[in-house]
């Protein structure tokens, strides 16, 4: 009774549309695909879009990974320009995210979701892949090219998050209850304020208004609970499951592109003032990280934030495609 209450108020205050627990009513870009299997006793189903080459084709696979507050169809121009530039591109979306099963009961790790990754290039006849990842995508991408490098012909981070290790610099520990009821208090003005002050630098362009009533619309709609709890245990496995301490492993060509401007950091909303200073400095973070791995390349966006991909698509996707012909 008490969420019903909360679930209603928050529809009276915020305007933004309601879709369902998988984003049911919400418009992905080009057809949704179901990818259905089993993994810790759950039936689950995975959604992606399969987009065949529109340009000649050049025999190659683009898998893009996305991140927390993200979608697969927050992908869009990327599709576009790859798959106008002749590749094959899949882009899912992870198992509790967006227009994919939210289960009642998972253990969320990086290895779940990369291997649930691999299980569906496996199921489409794709064996190695430009794995593309952003935000806590990237922290995807470098697991899925650890646990599985002769899948990954180049790895490409954009603005990935764990390119430090908050808990160790102070961050406060949030338990899954605690994320879980601030996950329940997100409204469509929470989202748009926090990203234009993390993400954009305080720039806002009207097209980002379609992703946040997206966000907006799953946590406000039937499946309101189940996806606050699920948004609750990814945060928590997030912010426990560090991968900076493996860029050094990585065996593969490696691009890490960053917009200078991000300041996005895990938990930074609770830090102390002198650990949340420290905290999100991509513009240090980016050169630092790109030393540690072997076959790393730094690409920076001046100015530009946490997704240069929606920012500018047209700079963003001429310097990345060039980069991987180089």
């Amino acid at each position: 009774m008490f969420f019903a209450l909360l679930a209603a108020q928050a529809a009276a205050a915020d305007p933004a549309p309601v879709y369902g627990p998988e984003l049911q009513g919400f418009t992905y870009p080009f057809p949704v695909h179901r990818y259905q299997f089993t993994s810790q006793g759950e039936a689950l189903q995975m959604a992606y879009m399969d987009v065949a080459p529109q340009g000649p084709p050049n025999g190659k696979t683009a898998l893009l990974l996305h991140g927390k507050n993200f979608c697969a169809a927050t992908w869009e121009a990327t599709i576009k320009a790859f798959s106008t530039a002749g590749y094959r591109v899949v882009a899912p979306d992870q198992i509790g995210f967006c227009a994919s099963t939210k289960p009642a009961h998972y253990q969320y790790t990086f290895q779940q979701l990369a291997s649930n990754n691999a299980a569906l290039l496996k199921q489409l006849g794709v064996e190695r892949a430009v794995v593309i990842g952003h935000s806590t995508g990237g922290m995807l991408a470098t697991r899925f090219a650890l646990m599985f490098p002769q899948t990954v012909e180049q790895l490409v981070m954009v603005n990935p998050i764990g390119l430090e290790d908050w808990k160790a610099l102070g961050v406060p520990y949030r338990t899954v209850d605690q994320w879980y009821a601030r996950e329940l208090k997100i409204t469509a003005a929470s989202i748009e304020s926090y990203e234009k002050a993390t993400y954009y630098n305080h720039r806002w362009k009207p097209e980002y208004s379609r992703w946040v009533d997206m966000l907006a619309g799953l946590n406000r709609g039937s499946g309101q609970q189940l996806v606050a709890w699920n948004s609750a245990l990814i945060y928590d496995m997030i912010f426990s499951q560090p991968v900076i301490y493996e860029f050094q492993l990585l065996t593969m060509p490696t691009l890490l592109m960053i917009g200078d401007a991000d300041t996005t950091a895990i938990g930074s909303d609770i830090a102390p003032a002198d650990v949340k200073a420290r905290l999100g400095n991509y513009k240090v973070l980016g050169k630092t990280v790109i030393r540690q791995i072997p076959q790393g390349r730094l690409i920076e966006f001046p100015g530009l934030g946490h997704a240069p991909q929606m920012e500018d698509p047209e700079q963003f996707h001429k310097t990345l495609l060039g980069a991987l012909r180089d």
